[in-house]
């Protein structure tokens, strides 16, 4: 199964018009979720900007300062990532350029392991959506308005029905949310 799943502000917006996320941390509670998200993650599909954004998890020692820190920088580490990119000549880490088109891409992360694939990165979750190739959908929403940025999802030609799957509040008042496109196979 392909998810895009990011932190998104209750207007819709994965970072504001300066290109600013980091509203808030995560508390242990969130931060501990997000580490058995990604534990059970085949390989993660990523545009350059979160790429750069999380190449510290596997550079950075001081990542690792907390116990929750090492724990996560040792499984996104060992995950095997595909960074789509028009500007670097190449990788850090656990990770090797795309090669192919994102549908084939796709294809391929999917068709290498039984567990689910991430895809991140507004630019290539819109391609990947466009395509009809998510299915699932998993916001964090944080209690932030911005007004306008970059949004979570693209403009669609056509309406993409959803199953609600699961909603969680955590101890810092983000709210998780869980969709499945309509049709879409679920664990």
């Amino acid at each position: 199964m392909l998810i895009f799943s990011m932190s998104v502000t209750v207007d819709g917006y994965i970072a504001d018009r300066h290109g600013y996320f980091g509203w808030t941390p995560p508390s242990d509670e969130l931060f501990a979720f997000h580490l058995e998200r990604v534990r059970g993650l085949d390989s993660y599909l990523c545009g350059r900007r979160l790429y750069e954004t999380m190449l510290p998890w596997e550079t950075d020692p001081t990542m690792r300062e907390t116990r929750l820190g090492a724990e996560f920088a040792d499984v996104w580490s060992a995950l095997p990532k595909v960074v789509f990119s028009r500007t670097l000549d190449k990788v850090e880490g656990n990770a090797r350029l795309a090669e192919s088109s994102v549908a084939e891409e796709v294809a391929t992360a999917l068709g290498a392991g039984d567990r689910d694939v991430e895809i991140g990165g507004a630019g290539l979750a819109a391609a990947a959506i466009e395509q009809g190739l998510v299915d699932e959908l998993r916001i964090f929403r944080l209690p932030v308005v911005v007004g306008g940025g970059t949004p979570y999802l693209p403009p669609v030609g056509a309406d993409i029905r959803l199953e609600l799957l699961e909603t969680r509040t955590f101890d810092a008042r983000v709210i998780y949310e869980r969709y499945r496109r309509a049709g879409a196979q679920v664990d």
